[in-house]
């Protein structure tokens, strides 16, 4: 599975943003997927998370409230929709794919995901 993130930019804080990750190849194995963060000189952090058929969501108490996750089976392709941003989101937010492991793994370990896409730069100004 190949995944290209999209969508990055500078917003000011209490803007909105949207993030889009578009999946290649085979995508029938993937079974979720997720956004992370990584600020910087911070660890990667995990932000959110879908399940691929179910739609089945997990959020980062973080984010909660102020993020919305969302998949199109037909089109392929991951959102995150992030609004009342705060210079704290800033980040490089990447996508991920777990096309391995079906159940029973911690989905907020970026370990548990196997394929990556390229970050991209999101700055919140305040």
């Amino acid at each position: 599975v190949q995944l290209q993130a999209c969508g990055g930019g500078l917003v000011q804080a209490g803007g909105s943003l949207r993030l889009s990750c578009a999946a290649s190849g085979r995508t029938d194995v993937i079974h979720r997927m997720a956004w992370f963060r990584q600020a910087s000189g911070k660890e990667r952090e995990f932000v959110a998370t879908v399940t691929w058929s179910g739609g089945n969501t997990n959020y980062a108490d973080s984010v909660k409230g102020r993020a919305t996750i969302s998949r199109d089976n037909a089109k392929n392709t991951l959102s995150l929709q992030k609004d009342s941003l705060v210079p704290e989101d800033t980040a490089v937010y990447s996508c991920a794919a777990n096309t391995v492991i079906t159940y029973g793994y911690d989905v907020a370990n970026y370990r548990n995901y196997d394929s990556w896409g390229q970050g991209t730069q999101v700055t919140v100004s305040s």
